[in-house]
């Protein structure tokens, strides 16, 4: 069978693509191509680094990737996710040759304030968002 090829694209690449990158390949098995890219490559989020390693997921070898990059690489998609929020929806690209495009308005990590705690505990929320969405993403492709 042949593997699907999925991206997720936020604003900077450096929380919510990544986390759900990391997550479709922690949980889809054999069954996805998975990518991320933002549309200006940022700063890979440390508070999103150490929230991944709580469950047992590293990504701090990773690095950001602008979508440009994966297009003049000639990567084709499947799907490709928008995982920006409402407020950066208008930003978000229509990705060449995709058969399916879909929007999930998740929070920026990056703009969560408060003490350290609230921050994590928020960015945690976060995480077990997209790690839902991806759940029901695989559900979804898989048609089961």
């Amino acid at each position: 069978m042949e593997k699907q090829r999925v991206l997720f694209v936020c604003v900077h690449n450096s929380a919510r693509s990544q986390m759900a990158e990391a997550f479709l390949t922690s949980l889809g098995g054999e069954r996805f191509e998975t990518f991320s890219a933002g549309l200006t490559p940022g700063t890979l989020n440390q508070d999103v680094v150490r929230v991944m390693k709580e469950i047992g997921i590293d990504i701090s070898g990773n690095r950001t990737k602008g979508i440009n990059e994966l297009l003049k690489e000639g990567k084709e998609f499947d799907v490709a996710v928008m995982v920006c929020d409402e407020s950066h929806a208008g930003l978000c690209p229509v990705i060449p040759g995709v058969r399916k495009q879909l929007h999930w308005s998740i929070e920026d990590p990056s703009g969560v304030a408060g003490s350290e705690e609230v921050k994590q505990e928020k960015i945690r929320e976060i995480r077990d968002q997209i790690r839902k969405r991806v759940i029901l993403l695989i559900e979804e492709l898989s048609g089961t």
